[in-house]
């Protein structure tokens, strides 16, 4: 059955609010709309001028959550400029437990 897009709007926007809460994220996200791109795969468009949209994969059993958190990480690991050297508090701690 093919998710529906209003209830991964839903979904994408929990994440989104977590990512932000955990400070996993330097900034807050809106998702204003998820299309459908191409089968099993979304596109979510966000109202911000430093990331315009990400795009995601859907497979029978996959959570939602975890593959639009995965998604979203990794596009923010991506950006340039001032927001380059931003490190999440987890960062910090994952170092502290290397050394």
């Amino acid at each position: 059955m093919k998710p529906n897009t209003d209830e991964l709007m839903l979904f994408t926007q929990e994440t989104l609010d977590a990512l932000f809460r955990e400070r996993l994220i330097p900034f807050e996200l809106t998702a204003y709309e998820v299309n459908a791109a191409n089968l099993g795969e979304y596109i979510v468009a966000f109202y911000d001028a430093r990331i315009h949209s990400v795009r995601f994969s859907l497979t029978h059993g996959d959570s939602v959550n975890d593959v639009v958190r995965s998604a979203v990480l990794e596009r923010t690991s991506k950006m340039s400029g001032p927001l380059k050297n931003w490190k999440s508090p987890h960062q910090d701690m994952e170092l502290l437990a290397t050394i």
